[in-house]
């Protein structure tokens, strides 16, 4: 019970300081429902069930540039073993905003350019499916690009496949996926191979 009042705390503090859902599920690593749900619970209100969702809290790797260099380097592997040679990697698109520094480091390892994307839920308070999300134009150009996609963390894969329709309109051709912890388990999302340091299994 500590740990879910220690969510429903920092949910909460999240929201009071301005932070819309998308922004708190992505940093807790949650889905939208889950945070929904975390914050009726701290204000004692009923009806709602609690979803099925688990909380992701990576924090360990993220503070030390080390550890962070480390993973980003066994996910730079975990591409290059699973792409193989069927794509030459022009440019690694990071998930805006904690795929952002492990997107940079593999970026590096495999001599492509950077490229950053900004997902609808960075963008807006409530999800709107007529907004999409954006491509920083401070980083590299995607058009007509082999790319791969880095995150942290697969919830919904939401993002995932809102990330591959914005590329794959502007004639880029996504190869792979990598995040460190794949929540959903599918292997593929929209014909995308997803490769994932770690998978949860719900068993029963």
């Amino acid at each position: 019970m500590n740990d879910l009042n220690n969510l429903i705390e920092r949910a909460t503090e999240m929201k009071e300081n301005g932070m819309h859902l998308g922004q708190i599920a992505d940093e807790l690593n949650l889905s939208r429902e889950t945070i929904t749900w975390l914050l009726m619970h701290a204000e004692k209100k009923e009806g709602l069930r609690a979803p099925t969702d688990m909380s992701i809290d990576w924090r360990s790797i993220g503070e030390s540039s080390y550890r962070m260099r480390c993973i980003a380097d066994a996910v730079a592997d975990m591409i290059v073993d699973g792409v193989g040679d069927r794509a030459e990697i022009d440019v690694v698109v990071g998930i805006a905003v904690s795929g952002i520094p492990l997107a940079s480091i593999v970026a590096t390892e495999l001599g492509a350019r950077l490229a950053i994307f900004h997902p609808n839920k960075q963008l807006f308070g409530t999800e709107n499916a007529d907004a999409t999300g954006i491509f920083s134009h401070n980083f590299a150009d995607v058009s007509d690009a082999e790319c791969v996609i880095v995150d942290d963390v697969i919830t919904t894969g939401g993002t995932l496949k809102e990330t591959i329709r914005e590329l794959t309109a502007i004639g880029a051709k996504p190869a792979a996926i990598a995040v460190l912890v794949d929540k959903r388990g599918d292997g593929t999302i929209e014909g995308v191979p997803v490769y994932s340091l770690l998978r949860t299994l719900w068993v029963g």
